[in-house]
């Protein structure tokens, strides 16, 4: 009888045993599974844990981003940027690069976008996540005032100056123009512009909102020929799996065009809103 009912008791304890560890096994799968979905796109709490957004750009990018008389690095671009980062609640790091090896350096974690005047063209829309354009920019020819170029045309085998690993470059060496002139290829616009101003090169083939900014602001006597190769728009780059930083982003911008942020920073460096943020 005694050993009926202890039997009776080692049997429901031993059940009693599986139960709980059939259940705790349960309970670490479902852990397991919690931690796995925490940790899908961590891109924008990456930012916010870190108190940092760290913003990638060819930091003579003018008026977009570059470095000032002050050696501070300043720019339309950049303001739109400090604005975004302050709602963020975040500090906005501002990390020159080399233009030609950007997307290198946004995938290797190095800066979490590139924001600067970047033009959307195929291949960079197949290496990131880019935002939604913000921005309309078309593609010209700048020359000295007193050069005998007064069209397109005039600019066979002639010496361009274009910025390396730009779409300036990729558009020029794939236009038939392109294959009538020599193309030199430097590091900045700046340079290449500085190039044209010591006759080193005929002509200058860049973005047309930096043209027009060099020009208004140097004084320098320099003029855009009428027809050019290409309208193209800007927006900022992001890894290809940061959705979530994209799109806060995104958001944010799309605030600060409703509550007319956008116009005012707009209007301090083109004179009118030119954005195309909605």
């Amino acid at each position: 009888m005694k050993k009926s009912i202890l039997k009776r008791v080692l049997t429901a304890t031993l059940a009693f045993g599986m139960l709980f560890t059939m259940t705790s096994c349960g309970g670490s799968d479902s852990s397991s599974s919690s931690k796995a979905d925490e940790g899908g796109d961590q891109s924008l709490q990456k930012v916010l844990d870190s108190k940092k957004f760290v913003l990638g750009l060819d930091a003579s990018f003018k008026p977009m981003g570059y470095t000032d008389e002050n050696d501070e690095i300043v720019g339309f671009d950049i303001d739109l940027a400090e604005e975004v980062c302050k709602r963020l609640g975040v500090e906005l790091v501002k990390q020159p690069i080399n233009w030609g090896t950007k997307e290198e350096d946004l995938k290797g974690g190095r800066i979490d976008c590139i924001w600067n005047g970047m033009s959307v063209d195929p291949d960079r829309a197949e290496a990131m996540n880019l935002s939604e354009p913000y921005m309309k920019n078309k593609m010209v020819f700048v020359v000295p005032a007193d050069s005998d170029a007064k069209a397109m045309s005039d600019l066979a085998d002639k010496i361009i100056g274009v910025q390396n690993g730009s779409t300036a470059q990729t558009i020029l060496e794939g236009s038939e123009i392109g294959s009538t002139c020599t193309i030199s290829a430097m590091e900045t616009n700046v340079e290449a512009l500085q190039q044209m101003e010591l006759g080193l090169v005929n002509a200058v083939f860049l973005d047309s909102v930096v043209a027009e900014y060099e020009i208004s602001s140097t004084g320098k006597d320099f003029v855009i020929l009428e027809d050019g190769l290409s309208e193209e728009e800007y927006a900022i780059g992001f890894r290809k799996g940061d959705q979530a930083l994209r799109d806060e982003v995104q958001k944010i911008l799309s605030e600060m065009k409703a509550d007319g942020t956008v116009a005012k920073i707009s209007e301090k460096w083109f004179g009118s809103d030119i954005t195309t943020i909605k």
